[in-house]
């Protein structure tokens, strides 16, 4: 073939020769398939573009693939995390994450304000999953202290540097941390993204007091799509006391309607200018003075103190001039883009 074009009448170009013998001699790396672009794309969410580019300079080895996507996402996270330093992030998202034990009334829970740039990345599924995996995060790093209060601030630090451990899939290992994957985040999304606050609960059960629990109360306004999550978010800490409540716990009406409660007074809490729980000057910012309308019914136009002082009574849980029953103990409100003094 060399010899064929030495002879050739055309003018000889010795770039001709290098890409005729190129031909022969080596093999150009095959065009990545589809398949392995939404493979990759699976795993890692990034571009179309980026997955081809990946699978290209790895020779389609998804492993490989994964490991360039991973340096490449830290590498143009960094410089974008740079670049978009100085930016205000006013929108974004609250996420909670909460469970209660019925037994013993253990609860472990936390709260996360998640913040970007617009809108439209706080509307964003891969932003509202890593809100979701902080949350689940924060919950779960937290250990029990004899704090004074059972909503504790979390140390963003701390918070940071933990491995981020996902909700949807809780056994699995990543090797990234949550100030890493919001790195990445901001690779792909291409705006500045930045945790701006934590809060934590954790209770052990009262194993020895069976007459006293506790419960968690959430709600979330503003939720994108179905998903837990929205603009305004309140956590609550409810106490049940009552010589009947491992009784009354273990019936199925009675937990759906506990859990009736506890979601009317954290949408109590979230929907009206509440500031505190008690107040005795009629202070209408105070929880127990506002008119239970979340709980409706007859209870809409009672106070929240009275409307659950009743709802104890008719749940059996106590008797006319006993203590007891159910009482709101700490809650914790936010709207995204708060002021914090």
């Amino acid at each position: 073939m060399i010899a064929q074009f030495l002879r050739s009448s055309k003018p000889f170009h010795a770039s001709r020769l290098s890409r005729v013998c190129q031909s022969y001699y080596s093999t150009a790396p095959s065009k990545p398939s589809l398949q392995h672009v939404a493979q990759l794309r699976k795993l890692t969410e990034v571009s179309i573009s980026k997955a081809r580019e990946a699978l290209s300079q790895t020779n389609n080895d998804i492993q490989q693939a994964l490991e360039w996507v991973k340096n490449d996402l830290a590498a143009s996270g960094i410089k974008k995390a740079a670049n978009v330093q100085s930016r205000e992030t006013r929108e974004g998202l609250v996420r909670s994450r909460g469970k209660t034990a019925l037994g013993g009334g253990g609860i472990r829970a936390a709260m996360v304000e998640l913040n970007c740039e617009t809108d439209f990345v706080g509307r964003n599924t891969l932003f509202g999953q890593l809100a979701a995996d902080i949350a689940h995060t924060a919950a779960f790093i937290t250990e029990p202290t004899d704090s004074s209060t059972i909503i504790r601030s979390c140390s963003l630090d701390i918070l940071n540097d933990a491995p981020l451990l996902s909700q949807n899939n809780p056994s699995s290992h990543s090797s990234s941390t949550v100030s890493s994957s919001i790195r990445d985040l901001i690779a792909k999304v291409g705006e500045k993204v930045s945790l701006k606050r934590a809060v934590t609960v954790v209770q052990n059960p009262f194993l020895e007091s069976p007459n006293l629990g506790l419960r968690l109360a959430s709600y979330l306004h503003g939720s994108v799509g179905s998903a837990p999550q929205g603009r305004i978010g309140s956590l609550a800490i409810i106490a049940l006391k009552s010589p009947e409540l491992a009784h009354r716990l273990q019936n199925d009406t009675f937990v759906k309607d506990l859990e009736r409660l506890e979601r009317a007074l954290a949408r109590q809490i979230a929907g009206f200018d509440t500031c505190l729980i008690k107040s005795s000057h009629g202070d209408e910012t105070a929880l127990y003075n506002q008119p239970f309308m979340m709980l409706g019914g007859e209870s809409a136009n009672e106070p929240v103190r009275m409307a659950i002082e009743n709802w104890s009574k008719r749940q059996g849980l106590v008797q006319d001039g006993e203590e007891g029953g159910v009482e709101v103990l700490e809650f914790a409100k936010w709207n995204v883009g708060d002021v914090i003094g």
